[in-house]
C-alpha cells in the first residue's frame, strides 16, 4: 500500500507511545542484532539503536517513501526495502521487534511461530499489534463501504478481525518459547483538530479505500465516513476528541 509519511504523522507521538511501552517491557539483555519489522520512518528503529549501541540493527519496510525518510535519521542502521510477509532472517536475531506492523500479515498462525523461529535461543520476539477492529472507527468503515455504489469494488479489501484473540498467540507460541507474555493495554487518545479520527484512519485503516475509490466517488466516500466518525466521536466540551485505542502486546523468548 501507498503509505503517507505526513499523514502517518500528524499523531505521531499517540501513534508512537505503544511502541515505546513495547520497548520497556523488553527484558534486559544485551543483543548484537536487533531487527525491526515493519519499521516506517524509523523512530523507534532509533530507540533500538539508541538502546543497544553496540548491535547490529536493522530497519526492514515496504515503503521506499518511509524509508527515506528513516534513512535521514542515522547511517548506524541498516534501512532495508522488504516484504514482512516473507521475511527470514540470514542468521538468527537476537531481538525481534515490530510495532503496528503485523496485523497487516495474513496466516498469524504459522506467521508468529516462524518469526520466534529466527530468533536465537534465549532470544526475545517483541510485537505491538492494534486490537480495535471492533470499535466504530472501524465498523463504520466497514459500514459505509458496504453500502454505496463502490461496494463492489471495495469487496474483501477491509478485513474484520485480523488480530485474534490473545490467549490465541500465546497457544501459538508457547511450544517453543521458554516464556510468553501477552497483554492488552486500551489508550485514551486526546485528539487535536476537526474530523482527528477521520485524520487518523486515513494513514492506516483506509488506505485500501484511498487506493481503490477517486474522484467524486472517493469524496462521497470520505462524507459519508465522516460524518458517522462524528456522530461515535463527538467533541467534548473543551473541544478535542476523545479516541479510546485497545493495543495487543506480546513479548516471547525463545525457548533455548
Amino acid at each position: 500500500m501507498a503509505w503517507d509519511p505526513a499523514q502517518y504523522g500528524l499523531f505521531e507521538a499517540a501513534r508512537a507511545r505503544p511502541g515505546h511501552d513495547l520497548i520497556a517491557a523488553l527484558p534486559p539483555c544485551k543483543p548484537a542484532t536487533v531487527v525491526d519489522l515493519g519499521c516506517g520512518a524509523g523512530k523507534l528503529t532509533m530507540a533500538l539503536a539508541n538502546r543497544w549501541s553496540a548491535a547490529e540493527v536493522a530497519g526492514i519496510d515496504s515503503s521506499s517513501a518511509m524509508l527515506g525518510r528513516a534513512a535521514l535519521l542515522d547511517t548506524r542502521v541498516a534501512w532495508e526495502l522488504g516484504d514482512i510477509r516473507h521475511w527470514t532472517p540470514k542468521a538468527p536475531v537476537d531481538v525481534l521487534f515490530s510495532n503496528a506492523a503485523l496485523q497487516w500479515v495474513e496466516g498469524h498462525g504459522t506467521l508468529f511461530p516462524r518469526l520466534l523461529r529466527g530468533v536465537a535461543p534465549g532470544g526475545v520476539m517483541a510485537v505491538q499489534m492494534p486490537r480495535n477492529f471492533a470499535s466504530p472507527s472501524h465498523t463504520l468503515l466497514r459500514q459505509v463501504a458496504e453500502d454505496g455504489p463502490w461496494a463492489a469494488a471495495l469487496a474483501g479489501k477491509l478485513r474484520e478481525a485480523p488480530v485474534h484473540d490473545p490467549a490465541q498467540y500465546y497457544d501459538w507460541l508457547a511450544p517453543i518459547a521458554a516464556h510468553v507474555d501477552v497483554w492488552e493495554t486500551e489508550y485514551l487518545h486526546v485528539l487535536d483538530g476537526p474530523d482527528p479520527v477521520l485524520e487518523w484512519t486515513k494513514a492506516t485503516a483506509m488506505l485500501p479505500v484511498l487506493e481503490t475509490l477517486q474522484g467524486a466517488e472517493l469524496a462521497d466516500f470520505m462524507e459519508r465516513y465522516r460524518a458517522a466518525l462524528a456522530a461515535a466521536y463527538p467533541r467534548r466540551a473543551d473541544g478535542r476528541t476523545l479516541f479510546p485505542f485497545r493495543r495487543l502486546f506480546i513479548v516471547a523468548t525463545r525457548a533455548s
